[in-house]
């Protein structure tokens, strides 16, 4: 599975200023349990916004930079092409590109699941997700969130998957 995990506001944000905009213990719940024991695949400014390596996961960033500006065990590409030669030679390994804007468009062709958690909230944002056109996913799972004092706002979980095939 090649998949998008990202989380976005009701006017399609998902940044501000290098961050998440907003704080939501579910959200990064569902991040961690879905990621945890996978890859991920970060372009430089979305890794380096974690400060450290994701524990538990394979951490790839797709960047020009050279690998020895990235902690050890970090694996470096340099192109679309070598993360996608990777992502065919594991081919029981899930692998989630998890931002930031051009990987999201320049992997949407090959994805084949999108994992989205939708805040029903508009936030200062100004980075949003680029348009995906859901003609090509069905909804598979839709999980209503639980809003309470640390997640105020209305939220819920979307699983796509791929209708037809994903691009070679």
């Amino acid at each position: 599975m090649l998949a998008f995990i990202w989380a976005e506001d009701s006017d399609h944000g998902i940044g501000y200023q290098g961050q998440l905009p907003w704080h939501m213990p579910a959200d990064m719940k569902f991040f961690k349990d879905r990621t945890t024991g996978n890859t991920i695949v970060a372009g430089r400014k979305t890794f380096e916004s974690f400060k450290h390596p994701l524990h538990n996961r394979k951490n790839i960033v797709l960047t020009s930079q050279d690998e020895k500006n990235f902690p050890e065990g970090v694996v470096v590409f340099h192109s679309i092409r070598e993360v996608l030669e990777y992502y065919t030679r594991q081919p029981s390994q899930n692998m989630f590109i998890i931002g930031g804007v051009q990987l999201f468009k320049d992997f949407l062709p090959y994805v084949t699941d999108l994992y989205r958690t939708t805040i029903d909230h508009k936030f200062a944002v100004d980075t949003y997700m680029p348009e995906i056109d859901y003609s090509h996913f069905m909804l598979s799972d839709f999980v209503e969130g639980k809003v309470d004092e640390k997640n105020p706002y209305p939220y819920h979980f979307e699983h796509f998957m791929r209708v037809e095939p994903a691009s070679d």
